[in-house]
């Protein structure tokens, strides 16, 4: 199946990549395409530490999140504000 990957703030800057088309397995977790990601090179496992924040089809989400065809994906840093 086909998914989408976006990327934000700093992980874009650390990947050099904002958006990418993958084909994962069917049930695929949030966590199996991160590690799938992070085998790519030290960019992607820099910016994909434990403490990015994830989204699925514009909604926060765990990353035991169980994906489907034609899901978006989002990987961003954790937000301050003040």
């Amino acid at each position: 199946m086909k998914i989408t990957i976006k990327t934000f703030a700093q992980t874009r800057e650390i990947t050099k990549t904002p958006s990418l088309e993958l084909d994962v397995e069917e049930k695929a977790t949030v966590a199996s395409v991160m590690a799938k990601l992070q085998e790519r090179d030290e960019n992607w496992s820099l910016a994909l530490d434990t403490s990015v924040l994830t989204a699925c089809n514009h909604q926060l989400c765990e990353k035991d999140m169980v994906l489907c065809d034609g899901d978006e994906v989002a990987f961003f840093p954790p937000v301050t504000g003040g």
